[in-house]
């Protein structure tokens, strides 16, 4: 009789998750693994045993005890890694040609035990430098349940995400808004199919159609609105100021008009970092409309509550999914600056952050995520071309092609008249202003739209300058 080969394994970190790793990889014969031992940096663990296994050495070692066991596979446990520590990991397994996979998080250690099924291929998300945030409380699903919800951009990467957490919760209706008819197919599939019990609608519509938004908030009487539909490229916004103005300004302000009008209880606002001091249009409209939205938040019997992003991981036509493109294509890799610096956040992440904000919030707040430090865009492409099993510049090439129009080098979260205020309880920030809001805001709103239909980029940038100082109109 042959026997069948053994695979060799070896676990990184001897702490609580790595035992777990052991202790589920032995209670588990069929899969046929054996573990040479763990790597570990704490001292005292050197030459030990730990739960029956040899502490093998320290991770700076990994290369030479891989070797010397006949390693065919590394699990990285250690929940509270730095994605600095990942990524050298994973840099020394690529340099001894063995595979590599990476154990939950924090949160799933903390929820129970690892289990075999949860141990998985390294994703850019382990690279954040943090742990990633998990919102989703049984509070959530009590409130949720038995509500009419709207979201807007249903079928874009955070609508659909948004989407996915709110059928989990059993609402009412859950109604499907966007303009893309293929992509609101699409989630509209994966959800009925998901969940079945659910029950979905769906609008193929424009939300600068103002009879046709009253129409639709007058058809599905929403409890809440989550408003994702927006246009998000700052480069392809800074070349049509006045689409930016119409499409994230005058749809936005229409569908609250209604909301307001038909009782709508909550309306989010998705805004982004780039509205924290903006210079480039895109920024400039989400800024506007946080203005907005405080300056009618105390008459409004709406609770009109904003959430800013940073930039989400995974989302369509971000970074990451481009670099990823682009290694597929064999490169390059095109990076801005090399001093370039991004905030990040994952897809889930965000939509969870929505729906906590839609439940906390008062009115007039701006939310933001605790996203840690920001990271390094040129370092994210290196990490996606190693991940994707490449040396950059030797297998793959990385091409700095400097900043494209309206963009920063450095994002950042707060305007300079803000401050950034913790919430108890919570990894969710509010950015305060003490700062009056502009004079007239609501009669340079409707000039500037007014001017955008009439094609009249100057006037458009000069009413985007009068509410916002940073901006400055004879760049654009």
């Amino acid at each position: 009789m042959i026997r069948k080969y053994r695979k060799r394994v070896i676990i990184i970190g001897a702490g609580e998750a790595g035992r777990m790793v052991a202790a589920e990889i032995n209670d588990h014969s069929e899969l046929n693994v054996s573990i040479a031992g763990f790597l570990d940096d704490n001292e005292r663990l050197q030459g030990k045993n730990v739960s029956g296994l040899p502490v093998l050495g320290i991770t700076a070692e990994l290369e030479e005890v891989a070797k010397r066991e006949g390693v065919d596979e590394v699990i990285i446990a250690v929940p509270t890694a730095t994605g600095e520590f990942v990524r050298n990991m994973i840099k020394r397994c690529r340099r001894v040609g063995v595979p590599f996979k990476i154990v939950p998080g924090v949160m799933e250690i903390i929820k129970g035990t690892v289990h075999i099924e949860q141990i998985r291929d390294v994703e850019v998300e382990d690279l954040l430098g943090r742990e990633t945030v998990d919102l989703d409380t049984e509070e959530t699903g009590s409130f949720l349940a038995g509500k009419r919800i709207l979201v807007t951009g249903a079928g874009g990467s955070i609508g659909s995400e948004i989407s996915r957490q709110l059928a989990r919760v059993d609402p009412q209706m859950l109604i499907l808004l966007g303009r893309g008819e293929n992509r609101i197919f699409d989630i509209e599939d994966e959800l009925r199919s998901t969940f079945p019990r659910c029950r979905i609608e769906t609008v193929i519509g424009d939300l600068r159609n103002a009879p046709q938004v009253d129409r639709i908030i007058e058809k599905y009487k929403p409890h809440i609105i989550y408003h994702t539909a927006a246009h998000k490229h700052v480069h392809y916004m800074e070349r049509e100021p006045e689409e930016a103005v119409m499409n994230n300004i005058e749809a936005s302000i229409n569908l609250i008009d209604v909301a307001e009008r038909s009782g709508v209880e909550r309306f989010v606002f998705i805004s982004t970092d780039k509205a924290a001091n903006p210079i480039g249009v895109m920024g400039a409209t989400k800024r506007i409309m946080e203005l907005y939205l405080r300056s009618r938040s105390d008459g409004s019997r709406c609770r009109l509550i904003t959430v800013r992003f940073g930039n989400v991981i995974g989302s369509k036509g971000s970074v990451v999914p481009l670099f990823l493109k682009q290694i597929n294509r064999g490169g390059p890799v095109t990076v801005s600056d090399p001093e370039a610096t991004r905030y990040f956040m994952t897809v889930k992440e965000a939509s969870l952050l929505v729906i906590r904000a839609s439940i906390i919030g008062k009115g007039g707040e701006t939310f933001i995520l605790d996203m840690g430090e920001p990271l390094s865009i040129l370092e994210i492409a290196k990490d996606l071309i190693i991940l994707s099993g490449y040396e950059p510049e030797k297998d793959i090439p990385i091409l700095i092609t400097g900043l494209r129009e309206g963009e920063k080098l450095h994002e950042e979260l707060v305007s300079a008249d803000e401050e950034l205020v913790p919430i108890d309880g919570e990894k969710i920030y509010l950015a305060r202003s003490g700062k009056e809001l502009p004079r007239r805001l609501d009669e340079t709103i409707e000039r500037m739209i007014s001017a955008a239909h009439d094609g009249d980029r100057e006037l458009v940038l000069s009413l985007i300058g009068e509410i916002i100082p940073s901006f400055k109109a004879r760049e654009h």
